[in-house]
């Protein structure tokens, strides 16, 4: 079972790799001078993708900037690695170099974004007024408090120089942006805060989030350019990859298994914890009533739950904490097995992806003189799975989707 959950993740990954999706995506070269901008965790591979398949003859340069360790080797495009969830200092210069790239292109020319999750702070340029300390204290607060990544992307777009549709309106050439998509809708909008695309939000609706947790702003909030504004009739913004394609890679391979899969959304959000009582509730349906399906069945869901920190000192992130709650709440239950796991590798503050849950989880854990509701209320999924053995550890795969959970009833 193992074995097969793992397989299954493994596809959803595969289905958002950019060595594969974006080469079909790009365009012929221009008469000019081609200038990328990539930014996200998939930015180096995305960079890479590019490379491989652009003509030698036709000029290429530009930045790619990514999340420490998540760098590839390029030879026309520099990768600049930065910090993520937290902006610093070296996503700034990055930001401002490729702003000043951006703004050096002419009519004849390609500004060609390569955008995908994370790129939100991977792009850090703060607005005229707003310092990088400031962005960094605001971010950690907003990621405390459990804010969601619309709510966090709605206040950066208007603190900053360039996300919310102002990388594009600085740009004189034509912009083609292609987008691996991390939220729900897919709307280019959301993607990285939307370096290329109109912003729908305003300067009020960035101070009422931070109102709505009990944060001061870091400075004054600057208006961005809005749906119809005709400087976006020569920008166009393409996902090229989405989390519900990835679900229906993993669906076929449980389907070639012989399991039922069912794909219960790629939009599922809220507290991890909460989503992990709801999606018991249904397994015990399953589990004792046949109903709505007869096992084996395979639910799949996508989708960014978050967590509010109850204590200090905990480690782990969403995916984690939402199969530590839904074991708590299945109780043992036989014959159901599970998996949640990031699909850019990383979940939360550690080194694993996410992971896995046995019927006898909780036996083992006891067994160890673990007690999941402890670790549970501390924050501190990594540390139960860890010491069990069940850490899915995939390393930095270079692209990001979203979560990934997978709930195997036999």
């Amino acid at each position: 079972m193992r074995t097969l959950l793992e397989a299954s993740f493994r596809a959803a990954v595969a289905a958002a790799d950019p060595l594969k999706v974006l080469p079909l995506q790009l365009p012929a070269p221009p008469r000019g001078n081609t200038f990328v901008a990539a930014a996200g965790k998939a930015a180096a591979s995305m960079a890479l993708a590019v490379e491989r398949h652009w003509p030698a003859s036709a000029p290429l340069e530009g930045i790619a900037v990514t999340r420490y360790g998540h760098s590839l080797p390029t030879k026309r495009i520099r990768v600049v690695e930065a910090s993520h969830p937290v902006p610093d200092e070296a996503g700034e210069n990055a930001a401002r170099e490729i702003l000043a790239g951006t703004r050096a292109l002419g009519p004849d020319d390609l500004l060609l974004a390569l955008i995908s999750g994370g790129g939100s702070a991977l792009l850090s340029l703060p607005a005229e007024g707003v310092s990088m300390a400031a962005l960094k204290a605001m971010t950690r607060e907003l990621l405390r408090c459990g804010a969601s990544i619309q709510e966090i992307n709605t206040v950066r777009k208007h603190l900053s120089a360039i996300q919310g549709g102002r990388l594009a309106a600085a740009c004189r050439a034509p912009v083609l942006a292609l987008a691996i998509s991390d939220v729900t809708g897919d709307n280019p909008t959301h993607i990285a805060s939307g370096p290329c695309a109109p912003d729908p939000t305003t300067c009020a609706d960035a101070a009422a989030v931070l109102q709505r947790y009990g944060i001061e702003p870091p400075g004054d909030f600057s208006e961005t350019p809005k749906p119809g504004d005709p400087g976006f009739a020569r920008v166009e913004n393409r996902v090229i990859a989405t989390a519900h394609r990835s679900l229906e890679a993993a669906a076929e391979v449980f389907r070639a298994q012989g399991v039922t899969p069912v794909i219960l959304g790629d939009s599922i959000a809220g507290e991890a914890c909460e989503v992990a009582k709801v999606m018991a509730a249904l397994v015990r349906e399953i589990r004792l009533h046949g109903s709505p399906w007869t096992p084996p069945v395979a639910l799949i869901s996508g989708g960014e739950c978050t967590v509010t920190l109850r204590a200090s000192g905990g480690r782990g992130g969403r995916c984690s904490e939402f199969l530590l709650a839904l074991a708590v709440a299945l109780e043992g239950m036989d014959d159901v097995w599970a998996i949640a796991a990031d699909t850019d590798g990383i979940d939360g503050s550690e080194d694993n992806a996410g992971a896995l849950l046995r019927p006898d989880t909780l036996a083992r854990g006891h067994a160890r003189a673990l007690d999941a509701k402890t670790h549970l209320a501390a924050n501190d999924s990594y540390g139960f799975f860890a010491a069990l053995g069940d850490l899915v550890v995939t390393g930095p795969t270079r692209t990001n989707v979203n979560d990934f959970r997978a709930i195997l009833v036999r």
